[in-house]
């Protein structure tokens, strides 16, 4: 069966699943693989649970009529999303970055909702199973996609965006994550240029910060629309970090926003100079950006009473951890409490970079740090340190600090990985 077959199933039907625990009723079930899962043998099951076709990769599995045999499950189920982005043929936005991406694809579907009926990238599900189903979420309702793309080596972007095709474009910032993969700074700059480098053989038009210069050596000749401070923006942004929240200010318009930290008001700039470009008006950009509230460990702020902790422990690298760091010294605080946690996929650079961190924050004179992890407890450092998450909460905070939480800013910040919201029951947040 082709794929143009396989999409006439897919139109009639009600999506793509892809977790039998998960099944939607007359669904298309892609059989992926895992490091320890095989999807080929759950084919069966998924049919019985509602299922309208399986489709899998491996002959023995295909035992029915209702069982599609491929040559490779996941190129035809990226090939599928191919297909049905060329079937919408609708707008798309890519957005990509080192930091960031996932706040900024909410500002801007935000943003864009005002005027269209959009459909964007749940969570961060940015990778090469990610974005196919982001694609294949978007139905003939769908006006533009806003698709989110994360990459930890060089040449997965140009490959996501053979699979979206985009329209638009914007890069986030270049900076210190997934440095294993990429192979270095330069390695991130090169990979996340790529989206760029799409748009511009593609005469897609880009969307570009005139604040960052190593993006501005990036392009050719291609439409771009412009934001920044410089008179030369086409949209002028003004930034006024009004603590704990980021607020900016373009055309005479004010936003004030419910992120915390001034490393957001770039961002809520991007959803903005978005909004202008697709002419949404301002009062409805401020409308929109003001009504965002962040969740999932990004960016949270959590007040109670005198407290108030600075919840970003969905993902941090070296750049990410240095602004998070910068906010919370400039915050006129009693107490200030930085908890940081390892970061991840840094390669050779990884003790370099925890040393770093470590330096930077006994710098900013924060009048205690906590360092979780074994990288952070390789550092020379002052700090409380604890070899592993599960070591905080089984020892907890010295009385000494514990003492000071009352009025204390805390800033809860680490990869993934170190699941640093376990912690929050030590801070007496409920």
């Amino acid at each position: 069966m082709n794929i143009q077959e396989i999409h006439k199933h897919f139109l009639e039907s009600s999506g793509v699943s892809t977790d039998t625990r998960k099944i939607k009723k007359d669904s298309l079930f892609f059989a992926l693989k895992g490091d320890n899962f095989n999807g080929n043998s759950f084919a069966k099951e998924a049919l019985t649970k509602g299922a309208k076709l399986a489709i899998v990769d491996e002959r023995e599995y295909a035992t029915t009529d209702q069982i599609i045999l491929v040559e490779d499950i996941l190129k035809t189920l990226q090939e599928l999303a191919y297909t049905h982005r060329k079937h919408l043929d609708i707008p798309i936005v890519a957005l990509t970055g080192s930091n960031g991406k996932t706040t900024t694809k909410e500002l801007i579907n935000a943003v864009l909702s005002k005027k269209f009926k959009t459909v964007a990238t749940q969570g961060n599900l940015n990778n090469h199973i990610g974005v196919p189903l982001t694609l294949l979420s978007m139905s003939s309702d769908t006006e533009l996609g806003i698709v989110e793309m994360g990459a930890n080596h060089q040449g997965e972007i140009q490959s996501l965006c053979e699979i979206a095709q985009p329209d638009y474009g914007y890069i986030t910032n270049f900076g210190k994550a997934h440095l294993e993969g990429f192979g270095g700074v330069e390695g991130v700059i090169k990979g996340k240029s790529e989206l760029y480098l799409h748009l511009i053989g593609h005469k897609g038009s880009l969307i570009l910060n005139l604040d960052d210069p190593i993006q501005q050596k990036r392009l050719g000749s291609t439409h771009t629309y412009t934001f920044g401070k410089t008179e030369e923006a086409e949209l002028k942004i003004s930034y006024a970090l009004a603590e704990p929240f980021a607020h900016i200010k373009f055309s005479e318009t004010i936003v004030e926003s419910n992120l915390i930290g001034q490393y957001n008001e770039v961002n809520l700039a991007a959803a903005a100079a978005f909004g202008s470009l697709f002419k949404i008006e301002h009062s409805a950009i401020k409308e929109a950006l003001e009504s965002y509230i962040p969740s999932n460990n990004r960016s949270q702020l959590i007040k109670n009473d005198k407290q108030t902790l600075i919840m970003d422990a969905y993902n941090a690298n070296p750049s990410s951890m240095e602004a998070a760091l910068r906010n919370l010294a400039t915050t006129h605080a009693t107490y200030k409490l930085a908890i940081l946690g390892d970061m991840f996929e840094l390669g050779e650079a990884a003790a370099a970079e925890h040393q770093y961190i470590a330096d930077l924050a006994e710098q900013f004179h924060i009048n205690q740090i906590v360092l979780v992890g074994s990288n952070f407890m390789k550092t020379q450092n002052s700090a409380i340190c604890y070899a592993s998450t599960e070591q905080f909460l089984e020892t907890g905070l010295p009385d000494e600090v514990q003492a000071q939480l009352a009025q204390a800013t805390v800033l809860i910040k680490g990869s993934r990985g170190m699941a640093l919201e376990r912690i929050l029951n030590l801070l007496n947040v409920k």
